[in-house]
């Protein structure tokens, strides 16, 4: 029989640390290597989408107008496509429901924009989809909510905290703000119910 002999690898602590610190600067390397190949391709995908802006929108601005800045979170969801196959189907009540409000919530005149001027909804409930900090992100969601047929607006501002508050109705009853706020969830929201 052949005897199998083991044999025992001992490495001192200057190898160890050799070993250790050569692994870092691999690593170091792939970081850096990656970190830099995802700058530079940020820039080129800020001038392919400034590039398709013009062709998306006619009434875009002069050429000479300042780039634009990278998309938020809002803008981002306004330009999704909704899948109808991950709509759930409503009920024919909730349709009712969300019809009638949004036939009453179109003879009211909703707001674009934060007019001072202009008289918001005071009294009944709200459905509060977002707080946010900037205008902009604020009316991009309107918008998109506006495409997809809910009466949304944006509240005034609180001096307090001066958030921009994305919200729907008014509504007379809690149920109609209710199955607002449940046709929300199933468009991926996480909205609250306010008074």
């Amino acid at each position: 029989m052949a005897s199998s002999e083991d044999t025992e690898i001992t490495l001192g602590t200057g190898k160890l640390l050799v070993l250790f610190f050569g692994l870092v600067a691999i690593c170091a390397v792939f970081f850096a290597l990656g970190y830099s190949l995802g700058r530079k391709s940020e820039p080129a995908l800020a001038a392919a989408s400034t590039a398709a802006l013009p062709q998306a929108s006619p009434n875009a601005k002069a050429s000479g107008s300042s780039p634009a800045a990278p998309m938020s979170f809002y803008k981002a969801v306004e330009q999704k496509d909704a899948n109808p196959e991950l709509t759930p189907p409503a009920d024919n009540k909730s349709d009712s429901t969300a019809a009638s409000t949004n036939t009453a919530a179109q003879t009211q005149a909703q707001p674009t924009g934060i007019d001072p001027n202009t008289t918001l909804p005071s009294g009944g409930y709200f459905v509060q989809v977002a707080a946010v900090s900037k205008e902009e992100d604020a009316q991009a969601l309107v918008d998109a909510l506006k495409k997809k047929e809910y009466p949304a607006f944006v509240a005034a501002q609180n001096t307090a905290d001066k958030l921009f508050r994305v919200q729907l109705g008014p509504f007379t009853e809690t149920k109609d703000a209710e199955a607002i706020r449940t046709k929300l969830i199933g468009d991926g929201y996480s909205p609250i119910l306010k008074k």
